[in-house]
């Protein structure tokens, strides 16, 4: 020890201080670089360990071999082995820092806390008082409606008569008839309920009287798999209608942008299945009660997961909400999109002619000097434009159905302009446009497992071969469904289940759960133009919801037959002269009256009564003409309520 020392005395002070220098910049560089590449589990775990440990032993070659140079007075060679360790050590630091970018960018997009608020609301004309009745829904786990409404009124000491539900469409018929004065919803109760009809003008309707906020850890991030991205996978996205950049608070999202994907890593093929916001599905969370799929978005991610599994036969291992929002900064970073925008069908939005231009509101929901136009035809967007065509459906014909299409295109689109990275820089800047508008339950582990695919495209890439990225997408063929709802009728979606069936097996073999079946067979048509085929298209067999028709003035056996056909139990009860359902403008065997209202669903339980004329009575003009005039002034009455009051006083 004494000889070791004794040599370190007679060494070149610089080029020993040299030595000291490097040795603490690289063990201190190694420790950080060894921390953060640590956290990439699952990225070439083999590599790295093999490249940690190279570097171990490069550490103790430079202190062995500078320590004999220094010795030995041999200075070239070490300033030579120096440079190289100098190079290593910046090499530790700079990739520290992009690991460390990139890491916690992924680790962020899934939230782990969220901002809850409940409001209080009610009508605009309601005067709030201690003796106001309030509606609040039961369920115990809802954060919003439930458990941090409880808290508001504990906190304000509101004593105030509770109207307890278990239906947040029936609390606001209630609010709306009167039945009660206030009640709680989620903050963002204008995105949730402001596409349905008759809350169309919520906004102005109704006011907030009461906010409750509190932080707290994420309800919806719950795993329901441990399957990792290197396997094939299934992903709900949802969107979130939101004005605001992020999405870090509780974005209650209104159900319209439901889109079932699959991703097959080995064969790097996806599939899109865009859900129509108004298809009538039995919904998991309301005891399978039959209502418009977007509504399931008032109850919850859970809610909206377990529908679509209900609906769809498929396990859903992923969700991914994204905030609207985020695609303005997602196509601006990736430099814009090409789209072939779809020719309008209407040249009006919003009562404004915009003389063939297709035309939408902002990402801020902007009319007037902020609208967004675009010709048709193949073009650029930038991230403003995308989301306006992607969003726009009263200029054309097929409203949400052709919504659905052109955000399909959209997504298509991104993913192409996707495969066109090539510097850490893009790849930095997509990271930082989708992290703060996205919300999932991967955890950051699944995220970076998604490396294997991302290697793969990049050899592909590399060798200067096309990226085979293949998109699949879908199009549910679907009818136009009047639904009679106790008071009123509204317009929704039924869906044939034939075209539903070929979906979700497209979906399935993606998935890898069923063998594809070979077609052996193919024909062509020179003078057919091409065009990408859409699973489920032009299949209309197998209705998924049959309503109650109505059967006034049809003759009983056409009754019999449908009641037969669809399972229906049938009561005929036959009327005479003077009876109540009893009419003489009709035949004998005709259908008078009905039990059930037209468009009520209706299910091989139901038990339909009709009336029947007995006979056909014969009446003088003079009765026929009262009785017409009976029957107008009855439509009258219905036409205008308050009329038969009025005519008799």
């Amino acid at each position: 020890m004494k000889a070791f020392i004794k040599k370190l005395k007679h060494t070149n002070k610089v080029f020993f201080a040299l030595f000291l220098i490097s040795i603490i910049l690289y063990i201190i560089g190694y420790v950080i670089f060894f921390i953060n590449i640590s956290h990439l589990t699952g990225i070439e775990t083999l590599f790295r360990v093999i490249i940690l440990l190279l570097f171990i032993i490069w550490f103790l070659f430079w202190l062995i071999y500078g320590l004999v140079k220094l010795f030995t007075k041999k200075y070239g060679s070490f300033v030579v082995i120096l440079i190289f360790t100098l190079l290593f050590s910046l090499l530790f630091y700079f990739g520290s820092y992009y690991i460390e970018i990139i890491y916690n960018q992924i680790d962020s997009i899934s939230k782990d806390k969220i901002l809850y608020k409940t409001n209080l609301i009610t009508l605009t004309n309601t005067e709030f008082n201690e003796e106001s009745t309030i509606g609040l829904i039961n369920d115990t786990t809802n954060i919003e409606a439930n458990v941090l409404a409880k808290k508001l009124l504990e906190e304000e000491n509101l004593d105030n008569p509770i109207k307890q539900y278990d239906d947040f469409y029936i609390m606001l018929d209630d609010l709306y008839k009167g039945v009660i004065d206030a009640c709680f919803v989620s903050s963002n109760y204008v995105v949730l309920f402001g596409n349905e009809e008759k809350y169309a003008n919520i906004a102005s309707d109704t006011k907030v009287i009461k906010t409750y906020e509190e932080e707290m850890a994420n309800q919806d991030n719950i795993s329901f798999t441990n399957k990792k991205l290197t396997e094939p996978f299934s992903v709900l996205v949802m969107g979130v209608d939101s004005e605001s950049d992020g999405l870090n608070a509780n974005q209650a999202f209104n159900g319209d942008t439901l889109m079932l994907v699959t991703f097959n890593p080995s064969t790097l093929t996806a599939s899109m299945f865009s859900i129509p916001r108004d298809t009538y599905v039995p919904i998991s969370c309301r005891n399978d009660r039959l209502a418009k799929i977007n509504s399931s978005a008032a109850y919850g991610t859970s809610c909206v997961i377990s529908t679509v599994q209900e609906l769809t036969g498929i396990t859903i291992d992923y969700y991914v909400k994204i905030n609207f929002k985020g695609v303005v900064d997602l196509v601006d970073a990736l430099g814009g999109i090409t789209v072939n925008v779809e020719e309008p069908d209407f040249h009006t939005n919003n009562g404004i002619d915009y003389h063939g231009q297709v035309c939408e509101q902002n990402s801020d929901r902007l009319f007037g000097t902020e609208i967004v136009c675009m010709d048709p035809g193949l073009q650029r967007l930038n991230g403003e434009q995308a989301l306006a065509y992607a969003r726009n459906r009263h200029q054309y014909l097929g409203s949400d159905l052709d919504r659905i299409r052109h955000q399909q295109d959209v997504v298509s689109a991104i993913a192409e302009e996707a495969k066109k990275l090539n510097s850490f820089d893009e790849f930095k800047n997509i990271l930082n446009a989708v992290q703060k508008n996205i919300d999932t339950n991967m955890t950051t582990e699944q995220i970076l497992s998604l490396y294997t695919v991302a290697k793969s495209v990049l050899m592909q890439a590399l060798s200067q071969k096309e990226i085979n990225l293949s998109i699949n997408k879908a199009f549910l063929e679907t009818y136009s469904l009047p639904v009679y709802l106790g008071s009123s009728t509204t317009s929704a979606l039924g869906y044939y289940k034939s075209s539903l069936e070929e979906i979700t097996k497209m979906m399935r073999v993606n998935l890898e759960l069923e063998e594809p079946e070979i077609n052996k067979t193919f024909t062509i048509d020179a003078n057919e133009e091409y065009t990408t085929r859409l699973y489920g298209q032009g299949l209309r067999s197998g209705k998924s919801v049959e309503t109650m028709p109505n059967f006034v003035g049809i003759s009983i056996d056409e009754v019999r037959q449908w009641a037969t056909t669809n399972n229906i139990k049938l009561n005929v009860i036959e009327t005479f002269p003077g009876d109540e359902y009893f009419n003489y403008l009709y035949n004998t065997d005709v259908v008078t009256s009905q039990s059930i209202h037209e468009n009520t669903v209706v299910n091989s339980s139901t038990n339909l009564t009709v009336y029947v004329n007995a006979v056909t009575a014969s009446i003088s003009e003079e009765e026929e003409q009262e009785n017409n005039e009976t029957i107008e002034d009855e439509e009258l009455t219905d036409i205008i309520p308050g009329l038969e009051e009025d005519t008799e006083e």
